[in-house]
Order: C-alpha cells, then sequence, then structure tokens
C-alpha cells in the first residue's frame, strides 16, 4: 500500500470517516550551495519524489487531534497551549509536534487563523537523513491551514512561515532553503535561489544524468545546536571584517580575494568556518552557467570541492560520510559527490552518467556495507512539484 492510501486508512480506522482533504509537500536535495542560506548565499536545491502526505479534516472542536503514524504517535494541542509547548492537558510536547505546532504558533502570530484540525502524517523522507523531513512537515501544515482558512498566502510566504516555526519555536537558526525547496519545487528542475533577495528561477535538469542520494544511514539532530554554533561563527566572521570593511552586512558580500587579504586577521576557527561560505557561495555562482550549459562534468568536480570543504573548514561530515563520498567518486561514471544537508549525518548526493547509474547504485551499496558493516539506502532522485493538495 502506498503513503496517501495508507494514511487515508489510518485516518479512517482512527476518527470512523474519510478525511476532507490530503496534502503532499515534498523533501529536497542540495546540489550546491551549502551553509550559505543564513550567509545570504544561492542555493540549488530540487524538491525531491519523496514526501510527507497529510491526510485531515476540521476537528469539530478548539482541540487539534494529531498522528504521527511513522512514530506510532498522537498529540493534542490547541492555539492557546502551544504558546507555551504544551498539549492540551498541560503536558509537554514531544519534539515531533514541535513542527506542526510551531506552524500554528507563527501563523497565529502573523494574525493568521488556524481551525483546529485532526490528522494523520506519515513520511518516506527518512527523519535525520539531511532531506529537509521537518521541512516537508511544515509545508504540508502550512498548506492545510490554508486550504482551511483561506489565507491566501503565496508558495514563498509559505515556505517563510515555515522558516519562522522552525527558527523561533522548534529553536534551529536554518536559513529560508528547505521550506523554500518544499513548498516551490518544479518537477524535472533546479531551483536557483538568491537566499538574500528572495528572487528565484529555475533551471531544467540536464538529461542524460542520474541524481543519486546515498544515505549513511547516520541519522543527525539539527536542535542538538552544532548547525547553531555554526551559525553564531559567521555572524563572529562578520564582526570581526566589519572592522576592515564598514558597513559589511554578510559573508556574501566578502570576495574571496578580498576574504584571503584579510583571513590572518580572524581567530583559525572563525577563518575556517568564514572561509567554507566565501568559497561555497562562489562555486554556486560558477555552477550556474555549467547547469545551464548541460556541462556536468565541470559541475561535478564543483561538487567535490564543495565536499572537501565541509569536511575540513566546515567541519560537518563525520567518517561514514567521508567513505560514501570517497568510494562513489572512484566507481565509474561518478561526475561528482558529497554531503548534501547540513551534515553531522545523513545523506550524499552524487551526479552521475546515467548509462551507469545501476551499476553505481550496486557498486557502492557493496562497497559501503563492506567498509562500515552498514547497509545503505541509495535511490535516484527525480525532481518534484511542490506542497499541494493531492
Amino acid at each position: 500500500m502506498n503513503i496517501r492510501d495508507s494514511v487515508i486508512q489510518h485516518f479512517k480506522a482512527e476518527f470512523g470517516k474519510n478525511p476532507e482533504y490530503i496534502v503532499k509537500a515534498p523533501g529536497r536535495v542540495n546540489l550546491l550551495g551549502e551553509h550559505v542560506d543564513y550567509n545570504d548565499g544561492l542555493v540549488l536545491p530540487i524538491a525531491i519524489d519523496r514526501a510527507t502526505w497529510l491526510a485531515y479534516s476540521l476537528s469539530g472542536s478548539q482541540e487539534n487531534h494529531l498522528i504521527a503514524k511513522d512514530l506510532k504517535q498522537s498529540c493534542k494541542f490547541t492555539g492557546r497551549s502551544v504558546k507555551t509547548k504544551l498539549t492540551s492537558d498541560g503536558k509537554p510536547l514531544p519534539s515531533w509536534a514541535f513542527y506542526p505546532a510551531g506552524v500554528c504558533w507563527a501563523a497565529e502570530e502573523r494574525g493568521l487563523e488556524c481551525p483546529a484540525i485532526k490528522g494523520v502524517y506519515s513520511s518516506n523522507i527518512p527523519r535525520g537523513s539531511g532531506l529537509s523531513s521537518s521541512a516537508s512537515v511544515e509545508m504540508a501544515f502550512v498548506l492545510a491551514w490554508q486550504t482551511l482558512a483561506n489565507w491566501g498566502l503565496s508558495p514563498m510566504e509559505r515556505a517563510l512561515l515555515g522558516q519562522k516555526a522552525e527558527n523561533q519555536y522548534v529553536g534551529v537558526q536554518s536559513g529560508i532553503m528547505d521550506q523554500f525547496a518544499s513548498a516551490c519545487g518544479e518537477e524535472n528542475a533546479i531551483l536557483v535561489l538568491d537566499c538574500r533577495s528572495l528572487d528565484w528561477r529555475t533551471i531544467p535538469i540536464p538529461s542524460n544524468y542520474a541524481y543519486i542520494v546515498a544515505d549513511t544511514m547516520k541519522s543527525r539532530r539539527l536542535s542538538s545546536g552544532e548547525y547553531n554554533k555554526r551559525r553564531a561563527d559567521c555572524e563572529e566572521a562578520i564582526h570581526l571584517l566589519s572592522a576592515h570593511l564598514p558597513g559589511l552586512r554578510s559573508l556574501r558580500d566578502v570576495a574571496p580575494d578580498t576574504f584571503n587579504k584579510l583571513a590572518g586577521t580572524l581567530p583559525e576557527r572563525i577563518e575556517k568556518r568564514a572561509r567554507h561560505v566565501v568559497e561555497e557561495i562562489e562555486r554556486t555562482f560558477e555552477a550556474i552557467p555549467l547547469l545551464e550549459s548541460g556541462d556536468l562534468p565541470a559541475f561535478g568536480k564543483l561538487l567535490n570541492q564543495g565536499h572537501v570543504s565541509l569536511r575540513d573548514l566546515y567541519e560537518v561530515s563525520i567518517p561514514e560520510l567521508d567513505i560514501m563520498v570517497r568510494l562513489a567518486q572512484n566507481i565509474p561514471g561518478c561526475l561528482g559527490a558529497r554531503l548534501t544537508g547540513a551534515g553531522f549525518g545523513g545523506c550524499t548526493i552524487n551526479i552521475v552518467e546515467e548509462k551507469h547509474a545501476s551499476d553505481f547504485v550496486s557498486i557502492l551499496a557493496e562497497s559501503y556495507h563492506t567498509a562500515t558493516g552498514i547497509t545503505p539506502e541509495i535511490y535516484l532522485c527525480h525532481a518534484a512539484t511542490g506542497a499541494s493538495l493531492d
């Protein structure tokens, strides 16, 4: 049974009738531009054909009743109780409920009505994989409440609402990329987002190449604090560089040549973090004409460079990610590989010549298992549309 049918069936079993609505919101994989969205850089994600499905109806009361099918857990909360991160009966919200509750809180902070719902949701985006399962959940609930209350928000406005929930309610100081990709994804297209202006466009996905995600099966929790530490390091770099560059707003505004001249004025850790961001932003600018011309071999080299930078400068890789990347880069047909997402675990993204894709998957799975004793999940990704009624 597919996930859509399973949430409908579970809803009917729990609530005695079919749901009024079903929403689907995709995860995302970022091709290039990692940890630059909160530094005003450019990012190159695609929404993927793995998603969260939410079956829901009006609850008929002031109480939201949500069931996280994959976790076999349920939770009830009201618009009042979420303000203090409590369930309806005064208990602390479970961590998984922070995402829908955060959306409710963020919407009401903006003056938007959130009619109470009853719902069941499930996902085939692995949790903690770096494929934005949390943003997918947020975008599903944003669209669910918008559908009931007729908010009239654009996809980008829905993404910003989800980001507010993530930043101010969940407590992860993420940029806009994840929610943007889940809300605004387009089929067969790479998204190009300027995280400062929020202007965006698409590039048709070059043909004859496969985009393969490899899950190390090592999950991570962003709210553990390491993500926020990296963001704080970037803010410290801006503060220190401002002594030499008056009016500096973000690392986006520091050219690589300028940074090289000033790098010696920064503490070692801050210099490493800032160097990654400055050079990664430059890589994304270089990547766009390569993608537009279909030069995937050159684009793949930028992915390889990006992984080295994330490993050595931003220090968000782990041994399993490094092993997965190294093995992939030595398999025939692989043009480039790197970790994708925030790091600290999760997945890699691999650009592979389509004719080698099947062999690549089997060779990588076997060699990774031999090296680590872990059986990975490896699958082809296809660019999908953003959150929508299903």
